[in-house]
């Protein structure tokens, strides 16, 4: 879960930041062309109607483009002196009790593999007659 959640607050950081530019190619008020980072193709009928007639009147009403552009973050950087001192404190007693939840716990088990037990030449339990119960 926690994997899953770095990689998408890395997605989130990484679409904030770049700038979105949408543009749109309309002819006779129907969208022909739509573009993303590029430019949108025009439908022909500029180039048509320029031979036509010359006039600008004409090839307003009939073609027209619009761009939408969203701006993305640029200064990503926070400063911890703008918050007052008891803000800095929970800030990081905050962070240093919640990274110290991820920590692994790791038991060694030692193990003595290599050394076998030693040899027993009687038996006391038996010998003696003491039994657990």
């Amino acid at each position: 879960m926690h994997k899953i959640f770095s990689v998408l607050m890395a997605m989130l950081l990484l679409l904030s930041t770049i700038s979105w530019t949408v543009e749109k190619h309309l002819c006779m008020g129907r969208v022909i062309d739509v573009a993303l980072f590029d430019h949108a193709e025009d439908c022909g009928m500029m180039t048509g109607l320029s031979s036509w007639q010359d006039t600008p009147s004409v090839n307003s009403v009939c073609c027209n483009d619009e761009a939408f552009t969203m701006q993305g973050q640029d200064d990503l950087t926070h400063n911890l002196s703008k918050l007052d001192f008891s803000q800095q404190i929970l800030l990081v007693s905050f962070a240093s009790t919640y990274l110290g939840l991820f920590e692994n716990s790791v038991e060694k088990n030692t193990l003595f593999n290599s050394y076998p037990p030693p040899v027993l030449e009687e038996d006391l339990n038996i010998l003696h007659q003491v039994f657990l119960i």
